[in-house]
């Protein structure tokens, strides 16, 4: 019987890291994810590691990208207003084609707004974590099990597409604790860091990181290739998970702890003979488009459950592509929904259809 660790969410995020091979990490503290940088601190030296809390967010985002350019798996860790100052140094990663994992446990905003856990930054983390044309993978855990797993898949998929990874997750889960088993972990074919600038011995040519091109078709060429690999991710990179669709007349779409709530909500209208179903996204770059589409084939009406004003409704949307209703429930500011909010709102749409 495997092991399991009874852990706080961000705790097993860091675990995870070390697990996976990750050998440095910069941070900067901000609630709710300090308690990463802290673990890092305590564990990275123990395994031959580097733990640095650097001066600020966009001095630990550059770090970040010097360890990755020397071919390291690296990690950094903040939440919202921390990751828009990552921001730059985040598109100069993906500009670099450079393998690293972002993680960002959510909190309440614009602004400082609060410390408690929100879903507001789905925009920054599918649409705008960077300028340029650029992508991030982004994962999206709903229990403490899939905060570790979903942080070795996202260092896997970071380097065999040689690109920035996210783990994109809110308050409630890094602080929440449930049991983890380390060894649960899947295991990837990984490729050798042949283009990594980690010193050559005159035993190969030099490596050059760089994401300036003076020559626009140059520049050009470059983005037409990195669209490739997207392109080749969201063909073989979807992930979600689905509860009660094959039958469904309503399809909440709901992810990370909203979806928990969700699945519940979705039993207790089975059990007021409700006709309704869960799609949860796992994966929110790439989204599960084409599996939202089967569904509204099938589907009466679908439901966008969030911990927002509603930012994943517009990918629903454009998934179901005008053959059923999409809806949208919400709670903000740090609120989070409950069951029998989400569940009301099922049946008010189940009365309108």
């Amino acid at each position: 019987m495997a092991k399991k660790v009874l852990m706080k969410g961000n705790e097993a995020i860091a675990e995870a890291a070390i697990a996976s091979g990750c050998l440095h990490f910069f941070g900067y503290p901000i609630t709710p994810q300090t308690e990463i940088s802290e673990y890092m601190a305590k564990r990275m030296p123990k395994v031959g590691g580097l733990c640095l809390q650097a001066e600020s967010e966009v001095a630990a985002i550059n770090m970040t990208m010097g360890a990755a350019a020397a071919g390291s798996r690296v990690m950094t860790s903040s939440s919202s207003p921390g990751i828009s100052l990552k921001s730059e140094g985040i598109s100069y990663i993906a500009g670099c084609d450079l393998p690293c994992l972002i993680v960002n446990v959510q909190r309440g905003g614009p602004g400082l707004g609060g410390i408690q856990p929100s879903q507001a930054d789905y925009y920054q983390a599918t649409r705008g974590v960077g300028h340029g044309d650029m992508r991030l993978i982004v994962l999206a855990p709903s229990s403490v099990q899939e905060m570790a797993s979903l942080t070795a898949e996202a260092f896997d998929l970071a380097d065999i597409y040689r690109m920035p990874a996210m783990l994109l997750a809110d308050g409630a889960l890094g602080q929440m604790m449930e049991p983890v088993d380390f060894s649960a972990f899947p295991k990837r074919e990984l490729p050798e860091k042949t283009w990594a600038a980690n010193g050559h011995g005159d035993a190969r040519g030099k490596n050059i990181v760089n994401s300036l091109y003076i020559d626009p078709k140059v520049l050009e060429d470059s983005v037409v290739e990195r669209y490739k690999r997207y392109a080749e991710i969201e063909a073989k990179e979807v992930k979600y998970e689905e509860y009660m669709t094959e039958d469904a007349d309503i399809v909440i779409v709901a992810y990370g702890i909203t979806a928990r709530i969700a699945k519940s909500a979705v039993n207790a209208a089975r059990e007021d003979g409700i006709k309704a179903g869960l799609l949860r996204p796992i994966t929110l770059w790439p989204f599960p488009k084409a599996k939202i589409a089967e569904l509204a084939d099938r589907a009466k009406a679908f439901m966008s459950v969030e911990m927002s004003m509603g930012q994943m409704i517009d990918d629903v949307k454009l998934a179901v592509n005008g053959k059923r209703p999409v809806t949208f429930y919400g709670r903000t500011g740090g609120m989070i929904p409950s069951v029998e909010e989400i569940a009301k709102e099922i049946s008010a749409l189940a009365e309108s259809l």
